[in-house]
């Protein structure tokens, strides 16, 4: 099948890097500073995480905001796009929950 027809690959092309959903997962629950989400990450590296969190903003399910303050503040928030993953995320909760207990590395932590 054709990827661009294929809405579950072009779902994949936006969503299917390591560590997208789980920065998505993290923004649910409100605006966050990038040292918020890496801290909720602690395997990620940093630039990993900027790396995501721009091509999510690319993707319109993350916005920016930069606040004019000294040392200057930055947030990052989900847009509509980005909030209506929440179902896709619950869903891999519940799924991950009947996973019987495995010896791999886990990705956060």
């Amino acid at each position: 099948m054709e990827t661009h027809r294929d809405p579950v690959a072009r779902s994949l092309e936006v969503v299917g890097y390591k560590w997208s959903l789980l920065i998505v997962r993290e923004l649910l629950v409100g605006p966050r500073r990038f040292t918020e989400v890496a801290r909720a990450l602690p395997r990620a590296n940093p630039k990993m995480i900027t790396a995501r969190l721009r091509e999510l903003e690319a993707a319109g399910l993350v916005s920016r905001e930069t606040f004019a303050e000294v040392p200057p503040r930055v947030e990052y928030s989900l847009t509509t796009r980005g909030r209506a993953l929440r179902p896709v995320v619950d869903a891999l909760a519940s799924w991950g929950k009947g996973l019987p207990a495995r010896q791999w590395r886990s990705a956060v932590g």
